[in-house]
């Protein structure tokens, strides 16, 4: 796969799947997975933050990077977020991905710390040199309390020839912009938020990190591709109809409120693993709504 293909269209940030007692259910993993790929997304991204990695424990991620390699068969890359709350235990988890067949990374900042460029472009720069995987960067300053700023993300490209991408997740669609003007094309960007794909498209991002595209994958496809081609006007009514599912995914409760529309979609479990709990009383029933209300409203596409 070359190193443009990699990068551009829907790769979803897959949700894990839990049964009844808090194992991993890899049955429906692997049928999830291809039932996005065959829904025309270009790739998997396991182990972020809509993965619930942080509740994984490290042989729980191997065993579902293990599944997905093999569901896939290679039509479609598997791009683990690797994330951890040491560096030691990132860099371990990357070589892992590699040995595994992984067709590349998402980096992360580490879980819980975050301090000064200084520790935390030592910590990306171990990752990303750690294998010889093409990797992007994951920016997501509300999630992670670090902000790789356009002239850090220009420093690292010009250091690491494997960095090839950038999801960008600040909530500024200046950002892209920004990165643009220091690095013209030589980073693929991607939209990590998913009520901004129409507004990011249009700033020139060529991929999407999606969310709710677990539950909705081909009206996700559809969207990405009128706003790639024919940007927000020809975008407007499926994103009218999509947006308020979209916003889920930017609070607190987005791995629960996912889990939801999957459930009420026939696409998966709500179940999540502990300190998560389903969302319940006026939270739920403000989301039941809008849900059923899509459900109800859903345009062919």
């Amino acid at each position: 796969m070359s190193n443009a293909s990699m990068w551009h269209g829907v790769l979803p940030a897959i949700t894990t799947p839990f049964t009844a007692d808090d194992q991993v259910d890899h049955a429906f993993l692997a049928k999830h997975a291809k039932h996005l790929i065959d829904a025309g997304c270009r790739g998997i991204v396991p182990l972020g933050s809509l993965g619930e990695a942080a509740t994984l424990s490290f042989e729980e991620k191997l065993d579902i990077l293990r599944t997905l390699v093999k569901a896939l068969e290679g039509r479609a890359p598997v791009i683990p977020g690797i994330a951890a709350l040491s560096t030691r235990e990132a860099v371990k988890l990357a070589k892992e991905a590699k040995a595994l067949g992984c067709g590349g990374l998402m980096v992360l900042p580490p879980y819980v710390y975050s301090t000064d460029w200084r520790e935390m472009g030592a910590h990306v720069r171990a990752v990303i040199s750690a294998t010889d995987l093409p990797c992007m960067l994951y920016n997501n300053p509300v999630a992670y309390k670090t902000d790789f700023a356009p002239a850090q993300i220009a420093e690292l490209a010009a250091e690491f020839p494997n960095l090839q991408a950038v999801k960008e997740s600040s909530a500024d669609v200046r950002r892209f912009a920004g990165i643009r003007a220091l690095l013209g094309d030589r980073l693929q960007l991607l939209v990590g938020m998913d009520d901004a794909i129409v507004e990011g498209a249009a700033m020139g991002a060529v991929g999407w990190i999606a969310g709710l595209v677990n539950a909705y994958p081909k009206e996700s496809v559809k969207l990405f591709e009128l706003a790639r081609d024919g940007g927000p006007k020809a975008a407007e009514t499926l994103y009218n109809w999509f947006l308020p599912l979209l916003r889920l995914d930017t609070v607190p409760t987005f791995v629960q409120l996912i889990k939801l529309v999957q459930e009420k979609t026939g696409m998966g479990s709500e179940r999540v693993r502990a300190p998560r709990l389903p969302v319940a009383g006026t939270e739920r029933e403000h989301a039941l709504k809008i849900i059923d209300h899509a459900i109800a409203t859903l345009p062919a596409v």
